[in-house]
């Protein structure tokens, strides 16, 4: 499955605690990245400074579902389940 374009959902939804241009610290969940335009596209998507945990994610129906609001709902749901918070 190729990325939905304008979605964003990776963006926005999981957290990255690796360094991202703008946001030094990294993101926590429900967070929009710095990188991501209004369009909802990745600014860092063909870059080396892209973060190495955005450039593994690979986009696939089961997390990203047929649009946005799937795709957030499952990615918020793995960042639950993954996050050590529980």
């Amino acid at each position: 499955m190729e990325c939905r374009a304008g979605c964003g959902a990776c963006c926005i939804a999981p957290s990255i605690t690796s360094s991202i241009p703008g946001m030094r610290d990294g993101k926590p969940a429900g967070v929009r990245c710095e990188q991501l335009n209004e369009e909802n596209h990745c600014l860092l998507f063909d870059s080396p400074d892209r973060p190495a945990v955005c450039a593994s994610f690979k986009a696939c129906q089961d997390i990203c579902g047929e649009c946005f609001e799937e795709a957030m709902q499952h990615l918020l749901v793995l960042e639950k389940l993954t996050s050590n918070k529980i």
